[in-house]
């Protein structure tokens, strides 16, 4: 009988094992877990602590509401989960570990045939003065989003300071906020999402993020905890901010330790390396999860990418594997999604950074436009394609807005991974019906920006460009919106700017100057890139169009109060 020992009980762990069991019905498989509990969906504990999940428990029930315990996997699977148990050693030559009753003290040894390492990652905390004050937490356990939210029913929460504004802080400003809590988020980077997003992409979403009470501190560094017992204030390199509940959420460092001991190849990402079957160096030893790093599929290096739907995949791949099979995991285009209030933004591949500092000849794009029709209650959202200059290649791609981004971010996924072309996103055959999309998918329409981009047939400058542009006041900004459009909304902070609606650009072309730069635009810049075609044809040389338009605008805008 096949002795197989699994070392970690969330994800990767227990999934490895699950699968092992379906690949063989009379394997011996063991799973430990130090912590007391286990299987529980971590990326649910923001919407715990937000209040769209009642029970905490409900992120270790089954589909059908039956609780993942040891009990559970015992009596439906036949695989006995050791909680409270602690690998100390691993002995490769004797093919045993070391393990340790943390509930009472005893130590004991469990042989292995085949071993799993699925030892997960855990949170980052920072070496500063009161770190360690009460009411600072890592929301990487359920007991964490328990005790957080327990706080706040409790009225002992009202100001809460967040310290990184990537996935997890982010969605716990979103969590916070919805709990009337005031929400400071503090990020190092000059950015939100700085391990993803480019900048354009960023601003769209910190704008949003402040009108729904978000205050984000851009470019600005924690120093310091401050309070005697319990945390009463963050210092920055800027200013102190009082808090009575803080959150670190500034990234997670794979568990390595055991690994290294047992004389395991640690990776150049910190983690532990596998190769495509997800075998350590040790070929009786396989790994996965947020313990290993990953090969990133567009740029061939390798990276340390916890998710939780790859180290899914990483148990699946190990559990087959470890019954024989050779399944290979293809690696990752680092794909993520976050929801930030009633906001979606996603990306999947190479972002514009990414594709600079490989060395690409890249070309972008950013369209906005409506998911649907107008008349099926359509929501903007804002696209940003990348793609190779030369081969056409699709090399990655961002969304953001109310409207239906995920399926847009899965798409592109799918073409990335099979290695497509700008002409292979317009090509696909999607759905339509008008509940569902518009006639043209807005990924088809940034892949034909693209190709008309390379075409020569539309002069797209970003809005990164535009607001550099406005700011040496040398382009005229031309709005061809109409007069009511232009009274809700406008482009704060320009000073050369003329107003002339398309349907009378004909009419009072005598206004412009054919020796001006131009910026033509309207609400997604449909419009201004039909102004753009005019102006041309009436013998204008220097026209662009602002890629977006106004609803992708991530600067400031006056509005109509």
């Amino acid at each position: 009988m096949k002795k197989i020992l699994v070392i970690g009980g969330v994800a990767a762990g227990l999934k490895a094992a699950a699968k092992a069991r379906r690949c063989d019905s009379q394997a011996s498989i063991t799973v430990l877990e130090r912590g007391k509990i286990i299987s529980y969906g971590a990326c649910g504990m923001p919407y715990y602590v937000g209040g769209d999940v009642n029970d905490i428990d409900d992120l270790m029930k089954t589909p059908v509401g039956v609780l993942r315990s040891p009990g559970y996997f015992k009596n439906a699977k036949d695989i006995t989960v050791l909680t409270q148990t602690e690998a100390m050693a691993i002995d490769r030559d004797s093919k045993v570990v070391t393990v340790k009753n943390l509930a009472t003290g005893e130590d004991d040894t469990l042989p292995y045939d085949k071993l799993v390492i699925a030892t997960g990652a855990s949170a980052i905390k920072p070496s500063l003065p009161g770190v360690e004050l009460g009411n600072i937490y890592s929301l990487w356990h359920p007991d964490d989003a328990k005790a957080i939210r327990q706080g706040i029913e409790a009225g002992k929460f009202n100001r809460a300071i967040i310290i990184g504004a990537g996935l997890v802080g982010m969605e716990m400003a979103e969590a916070l906020t919805k709990q009337q809590l005031q929400v400071t988020v503090v990020e190092m980077k000059d950015q939100v999402f700085p391990a993803f997003l480019d900048p354009e992409i960023a601003g769209v979403v910190s704008k949003y993020a402040a009108e729904k009470g978000i205050n984000l501190l851009a470019a600005e560094k924690v120093e310091a905890f401050i309070g005697e017992t319990e945390v009463t204030a963050v210092k920055t390199d800027k200013r102190t901010i009082p808090a009575d509940l803080v959150v670190l959420a500034i990234g997670a460092r794979p568990n390595v330790e055991l690994a290294r001991a047992a004389g395991l190849t640690i990776g150049t990402t910190g983690a532990i390396s596998v190769d495509d079957e997800m075998r350590t160096s040790d070929p009786d030893i396989y790994a996965g999860g947020d313990c290993v790093e990953n090969i990133n599929i567009m740029s061939g290096q390798k990276v340390f990418a916890p998710m939780g739907s790859t180290a899914n995949k990483h148990g699946r791949v190990i559990g087959e594997n470890l019954c024989g099979g050779h399944v290979k995991f293809k690696g990752v285009l680092n794909t993520v999604i976050a929801k930030v209030h009633s906001l979606t933004v996603g990306k999947t591949g190479l972002s514009e950074r990414d594709a600079k500092q490989l060395g690409y000849d890249y070309i972008t794009v950013m369209v906005a436009g409506p998911d649907k029709p107008h008349y099926m209650g359509a929501k903007s959202i804002t696209i940003k394609l990348i793609a190779d200059a030369n081969t056409r290649k699709v090399l990655g791609m961002q969304a953001v807005g109310e409207g239906e981004v995920a399926k847009r971010v899965d798409v592109a996924a799918a073409v990335l991974t099979m290695g497509g072309t700008i002409d292979d996103l317009f090509d696909i055959d999607l759905s339509y019906a008008p509940p569902y999309n518009s006639p043209i998918d807005n990924l088809a329409v940034a892949a034909n920006a693209v190709m008309n981009k390379l075409a020569g047939k539309f002069n797209g400058i970003s809005p990164i460009t535009a607001k550099e542009k406005m700011q040496t006041g040398k382009a005229v900004f031309l709005d061809v919106r109409t007069p009511d459009e232009c009274k809700q909304i406008r482009l704060a902070d320009c000073p050369n700017i003329k107003y002339i609606p398309l349907g009378q650009l004909r009419s009072r072309l005598a206004e412009l100057n054919k020796a001006d730069e131009i910026v033509a635009f309207c609400k997604i810049s449909l419009r201004g890139y039909e102004a753009e075609g005019f102006l041309e044809g009436a013998g204008f040389e220097n026209v662009k169009v602002l890629e977006g338009g106004i609803v992708s605008w991530p600067f400031a805008c006056e509005k109509e109060e």
